[in-house]
């Protein structure tokens, strides 16, 4: 049977090895600046990633809930999902006769 998710993008990401840890908030309390600092960290190893698109696109498909993918935080992936539903209900359906 067919694995249910290609991961075959993960082996190519920019984000595997020592820098893992900038992804994902710590367990620990995080002060503001340190978080912009982390996610500002995260956002540059994203920018160089061979695969920032098959990253991110993972990330919204499943709505992931946590850390950076394809450059994009969870609020901002979150802001996209809200956009793209309100545009859906202006988007007029078209008619026809």
């Amino acid at each position: 049977m067919a694995p249910l998710f290609n991961e075959s993008w993960h082996l190519r990401a920019a984000c595997r090895g020592p820098e893992t840890h900038l992804f994902f908030a710590p367990s620990r309390f995080e002060r503001r600046d340190e978080r912009a600092r982390r996610e500002r960290r995260a956002k540059e190893v994203c920018a160089r990633c061979s695969v920032r698109d098959e990253c991110l696109m993972q990330a919204m498909s499943t709505s992931e809930p946590f850390g950076i993918w394809g450059g994009q935080t969870e609020s901002e992936r979150r802001r996209v999902h809200l956009a793209a539903a309100e545009a859906a209900k202006l988007t007029p359906v078209p008619f026809s006769v």
